[in-house]
């Protein structure tokens, strides 16, 4: 019943798969049993029926019936913790009350999410890293190509084309040291109880809580975080800012690869960039995946900075509305990433026609210390 054909165009099917309704149950489940096996080491419940979560919880729910129960309910954690009690009470009475105890559907919808973004994260640095591999690359190998650098659309002054490819490589590193510095906050354990007190644990909820965030492998906070909604709002906007950087690059090869200036071009890949109407087009399909990204990004990162302040230990409307826009920007930021590493690894480099342009541009050869900036950008990042 999802929208496959147009998520697919902007996303990638892994990271659709990281939030996909199978990876958002697999996630709560993990939760449920992490706390039950949590508490019974802290002798909040017995083990045994530690044991019977942990058991049910690795068995298979029909996800169509548990969207309309969530939809129905609110939240998915009520029909998910109920229909784990109801299998619990078939064979053990006494320990439906194992189920969830102490924590409440936010707890169980926060803690999801972020095991979704660690996932997200796992994907984003593995083809971030292929796009700066392939930016560096292209940097050193035109690390004294003359070109024609252009201020305000414009014809400036000489530049190398290699220093273009260097600076676009830094602008993508700083983005991701700062989507780096904003998950490290944000991928934190959410454990609170029904108001972030810790509450129904026997006084043993601090240790639980560290004991559930080393089995899921998230951080863990000081206190619950439920009404604290930064860290979300920064990721947002650091995956964001990540896209933007993408597009940069998409920007310049777009412009490049226009007839008029011909100086670089995408990949030539059977099938792609062509035109249902025009058989001589040569369209930049790369670099419109990552362009059309950055014109939704920065509007579903405002989404996020506006549930922020929300009510008291609870709110209305605004943490609720942060999963699937957290879950759009990760697909986009993906889809962007991908798109344009794939670019820039085959990118198709005119030197020619830069020589071409520069010299109708009548503006001299000198490309100042072009060359040692190049060279001095790589070497600050270890490329």
């Amino acid at each position: 019943m999802g929208a496959r054909i147009r998520d697919r165009a902007g996303s990638t099917a892994e990271m659709l798969e990281a939030f996909g309704d199978e990876s958002l149950v697999a996630a709560a489940l993990s939760f449920e049993a992490a706390l039950a096996r949590a508490q019974a080491a802290e002798g909040v419940i017995p083990a045994a029926h530690a044991a019977l979560v942990a058991e049910v919880c690795e068995a298979r729910f029909d996800i169509d019936d548990l969207a309309e129960r969530a939809a129905h309910a609110g939240t998915l954690a009520i029909p998910l913790v109920a229909l784990l009690r109801e299998r619990i009470v078939q064979r053990a009475p006494d320990a439906a009350g194992a189920v969830h105890r102490g924590a409440t559907s936010q707890d169980v919808a926060d803690t999801a999410l972020m095991l979704q973004a660690k996932a997200g994260m796992g994907l984003l640095m593995r083809d971030a890293k292929r796009l700066e591999v392939a930016l560096a690359a292209l940097a050193r190998t035109h690390a004294a190509t003359p070109m024609l650098a252009r201020t305000l659309l414009q014809p400036a002054a000489p530049i190398t084309f290699g220093l273009k490819a260097a600076q676009w490589r830094a602008g993508i590193m700083g983005a991701v040291a700062r989507l780096n510095r904003e998950a490290g906050l944000a991928l934190v354990l959410q454990l609170g109880g029904p108001v972030g007190a810790l509450g129904d644990m026997d006084g043993r909820g601090v240790a639980v809580a560290e004991r559930v965030a080393e089995t899921l492998g998230l951080a863990g906070s000081a206190a619950p975080w439920h009404a604290r909604r930064e860290a979300v709002a920064g990721l947002g906007a650091a995956l964001a800012i990540l896209t933007g950087a993408v597009a940069k690059v998409a920007r310049d090869v777009a412009l490049m690869a226009q007839g008029e200036v011909a100086e670089a071009f995408e990949p030539r890949v059977q099938g792609r960039g062509g035109s249902s109407a025009m058989a001589h087009k040569r369209n930049p399909a790369g670099c419109q995946i990552a362009l059309s990204a950055a014109v939704r990004t920065p509007h579903l990162a405002a989404t996020l900075m506006s549930a922020a302040p929300g009510a008291h230990e609870r709110d209305l409307g605004g943490w609720q509305a942060e999963a699937p826009v957290l879950a759009e920007l990760f697909q986009l930021a993906h889809g962007a990433v991908v798109a344009m590493a794939d670019v820039a690894a085959g990118l198709q480099v005119d030197t020619v026609a830069m020589a071409r342009n520069l010299a109708a541009a009548d503006v001299g050869d000198d490309v100042g210390e072009a060359e040692a900036l190049t060279r001095r950008l790589l070497e600050m990042d270890g490329a």
